[in-house]
C-alpha cells in the first residue's frame, strides 16, 4: 500500500498548502475597514461623489414636489406637512452629504469587536502540517482503506473551509456596496413615502456587520479546532 499512501500524502499536501494560501489572502482582506474594497474597486470612491450629488438632488426634488402638492395643486391630494417636510429635508441633506463620515463611525464601532476576535491569542496554525498528521494516523492504523477515507475527509474539510472563507468575502463586498451607496439610502429618509427604504438599508447594514463578525468568529473557532487536532491528533 506504499504507492497509495504516497498518493494520499501528495494530494493532502497540495490541498493543505492551497488552504494556507487562500486563508492568508482572504483573512487579510476581511474586516470593517474599506481600504481593501477601494484597492480592488477604486471606481467606488469616484462614483461615491456621484451618489452624493444624486442623493441631494432627490431630496430637493421631493422637497419641491411635496411643497407643490401642498400649495400649488389644491386638489385634495395627500401631502406631507410642509414644516416637518422642510426639517426632514434639511436634516437628510446634511446626513447624505456627510454619509461617508457617519458610516465610517459605524464601521469603526463594528470593527472593534472584529479586531478583538481576529487578534485573539490562538496557537499558530499551519495547514500543511495536516499532511504529517494524516501520515501519523495512517501509520498507526496500518490500513490502506483508511488512506482513502482520510483523503476524502481532508477534501471535505478543505471544501467547507473555502466556502466559509468566500462567504465571509462575499459579506465584505456587500458591506462595501452598502457603504458607498449610503448617500442614496439617506436620501430615502427625507420622505415619509420612502422612509421604509432607509430603515431597510439601516437594518441591512447592521445585519452585514453582525454577519461579518459571526463569520470571523466561526473561522477562528475552526482554526482553534484544527490547531488542537494537529497538536495531538491521536487523543480521545
Amino acid at each position: 500500500m506504499g504507492i497509495l499512501d504516497g498518493i494520499v500524502e501528495w494530494i493532502a499536501t497540495q490541498v493543505m498548502y492551497g488552504l494556507d494560501l487562500i486563508s492568508s489572502s482572504v483573512l487579510g482582506a476581511l474586516g470593517c475597514n474599506m481600504d481593501t474594497f477601494l484597492r480592488y474597486f477604486p471606481a467606488a470612491d469616484t462614483m461615491y461623489k456621484i451618489f452624493v450629488a444624486l442623493a441631494i438632488g432627490l431630496i430637493l426634488l421631493n422637497w419641491v414636489w411635496q411643497l407643490f402638492k401642498n400649495f400649488g395643486l389644491g386638489l385634495g391630494t395627500e401631502a406631507e406637512d410642509p414644516v416637518k417636510l422642510s426639517i426632514r429635508s434639511v436634516l437628510f441633506i446634511f446626513l447624505a452629504y456627510f454619509a461617508r463620515d457617519i458610516v465610517d463611525i459605524i464601521l469603526k464601532i463594528g470593527g472593534t469587536p472584529y479586531k478583538w476576535i481576529m487578534n485573539a491569542e490562538l496557537p499558530p496554525l499551519d495547514f500543511a502540517n495536516f499532511n504529517s498528521t494524516i501520515v501519523t494516523i495512517l501509520g498507526v492504523c496500518s490500513n490502506g482503506a483508511v488512506a482513502i477515507i482520510a483523503l476524502i475527509l481532508v477534501l471535505i474539510l478543505a471544501w467547507n473551509y473555502i466556502k466559509l472563507l468566500f462567504e465571509a468575502a462575499e459579506r465584505y463586498v456587500l458591506l462595501g456596496v452598502l457603504v458607498f451607496t449610503a448617500p442614496v439610502a439617506f436620501s430615502m429618509g427625507a420622505s415619509q413615502t420612502t422612509g421604509n427604504i432607509f430603515k431597510s438599508w439601516c437594518r441591512m447594514l447592521g445585519g452585514q456587520i453582525f454577519l461579518l463578525l459571526m463569520n470571523a468568529w466561526c473561522l477562528r473557532l475552526f482554526t482553534s479546532m484544527v490547531g488542537a487536532f494537529l497538536s495531538n491528533p491521536l487523543s480521545v
